[in-house]
């Protein structure tokens, strides 16, 4: 150790043959006890500057401050400082890892990033998490806000829950500017108000047999996919996504992870169905395969389809209301056999935790009745239809 003078000193280590490193030290001794503190390599810092850093740690001991400990306390907002600077974008890639895997598919957290990347990121992307104020998320969300409710009210709650997970991870403080209740909903309009409920189109189920006929009229694949969702009454993502390995005999379960609301669905096949299924490639990855190879049809194919057939109002969602209708209107089936062979779920909580079975045995009633309903022929159709004897 060979001192400079006022707390200073040069220590130099060694093996005893050479030296292997010279730093500054700076000793000096607080409330009874005496403690060192390194300033730093001397082939970092020359004389000067270590005679510098020694001043700056006596001034802060006329004050009673433990250099040491101010040091500590420096470094600790640094790395605070350092960590709120964490851009918006950055905390949401990082959210939508952590929640991904318990999402329901991938389908999910692409949704996430497609509508961040879209309205959010342009805006907020780059700025810093703790940055984020009220005049930021409204930048975001006005401009679509009235023309696009559903979209904006599914970006504001993606954005409070990034800064929610911000806050909880130290990467922002303070109150959330994307909450809704008692914040957002004083500055814009409830999604309520903005707009009624506009309903997939449906076709009306007197006309459904006449659209069956001249839809097996029709080639190809989406012509086939629309077939089998109308004749299972399940939904486009549920049809396109089918795999041999679901169909066993007569029975179509449909994986939890494609299902809405998060639950095995198994659905009755009806001999119709069934025949369908026998006509499509057997050596395919998917039972309605698309242009690519191992990849399901578009799920805009049969959007197409419906356009090329002089539908262009109908969409394939709005059949299940057609099924719907005509069990309610045409058959004496409970509701509810009609609503598990839609696989919706059930609002009231008591009423889920006392119905354990899927009815399946009604459904397969039920299903074969609405199979030999689309495969009537249309002028019988109609007077059955007309004298509610389905």
């Amino acid at each position: 150790m060979y001192a400079d003078g006022a707390g200073l000193y040069l220590q130099i280590s060694g093996d005893g043959e050479r030296v292997i490193a010279k730093s500054w030290i700076y000793r000096f001794t607080l409330r009874g006890r005496t403690r060192e503190m390194g300033l730093g390599s001397a082939t970092t810092f020359g004389l000067a500057e270590a005679r510098t850093k020694a001043k700056e740690c006596r001034q802060l001991l006329y004050d009673g401050i433990d250099p040491i400990d101010a040091r500590k306390v420096e470094k600790a907002r640094s790395v605070l400082e350092t960590a709120r600077a964490m851009t918006f974008k950055e905390c949401a890639e990082k959210y939508i890892a952590a929640h991904k895997a318990g999402w329901r598919n991938a389908k999910h957290a692409s949704q996430w990033n497609a509508t961040l990347r879209t309205y959010a990121e342009p805006v907020i992307g780059k700025l810093a998490v703790q940055s984020i104020d009220t005049a930021l998320v409204m930048k975001v969300l006005e401009p679509i806000w009235s023309t696009k409710s559903e979209t904006a009210g599914r970006l504001r709650g993606r954005i409070e829950a990034i800064l929610d997970w911000a806050t909880v991870r130290g990467f922002r403080a303070g109150d959330n500017p994307a909450r809704w209740r008692g914040h957002l909903d004083k500055l814009l309009p409830s999604k309520a108000k903005l707009r009624k409920v506009k309903h997939h189109a449906a076709l009306p189920y007197a006309d459904l047999p006449t659209f069956m006929a001249q839809l097996r009229k029709e080639e190809g694949v989406a012509a086939r996919a629309l077939e089998f969702l109308i004749l299972t009454a399940a939904r486009t993502g549920e049809v396109i996504g089918t795999m041999p390995s679901e169909i066993d005999g007569e029975i179509w379960t449909i994986p939890v992870e494609r299902m809405k609301a998060g639950k095995e669905h198994r659905v009755p096949l009806s001999k119709p169905a069934l025949a369908l299924l026998k006509k499509m490639a057997a050596d395919s990855v998917f039972v309605f395969p698309g242009g690519k190879i191992g990849k399901p049809l578009s799920n805009m194919a049969m959007l197409k389809l419906l356009e090329r057939m002089g539908y262009p109002e109908l969409t394939a969602h709005g059949f299940r209301s057609t099924f719907r209708d005509w069990a309610a209107e045409c058959t004496t089936y409970p509701s509810e056999v009609a609503e598990i062979a839609l696989a919706h779920a059930i609002d009231n909580k008591v009423e889920a935790a006392y119905r354990r079975g899927d009815l399946f045995n009604k459904r397969i009633a039920l299903m074969n009745d609405w199979a030999e309903f689309c495969t009537i022929v249309p002028s019988i159709a109609a007077k059955t239809v007309n004298g509610r004897a389905a």
